[in-house]
């Protein structure tokens, strides 16, 4: 056997407290669960997402297209001219 610590705030300790008290469970058992789970899968359980909610090959994807965007986009003077070129309107 070994040890682990993990420095964490305690707001996010005492809201996964919480969580696996409902699931029956002590943060100890909690964490030992998620580590099997990691060795079994051979990755993390769950899809990893930036802070806008994308995964990371979203967020470059997003962030080529904008970059494209950017420098090849049509661009217009004002609203009165975006809406005749999109709607076609004079």
């Amino acid at each position: 056997m070994t040890t682990i610590q993990v420095r964490i705030d305690e707001k996010t300790k005492a809201k996964a407290k919480k969580v696996f008290r409902k699931m029956g469970l002590d943060i100890s058992s909690g964490v030992k669960l998620y580590l099997a789970r990691v060795v079994q899968d051979e990755t993390v359980p769950f899809v990893v997402r930036t802070v806008n909610g994308y995964t990371p090959e979203q967020e470059r994807e997003i962030i080529r297209e904008t970059e494209y965007a950017e420098k090849h986009g049509k661009r217009y003077s004002d609203i009165d001219e975006l809406m005749r070129d999109v709607f076609g309107k004079k």
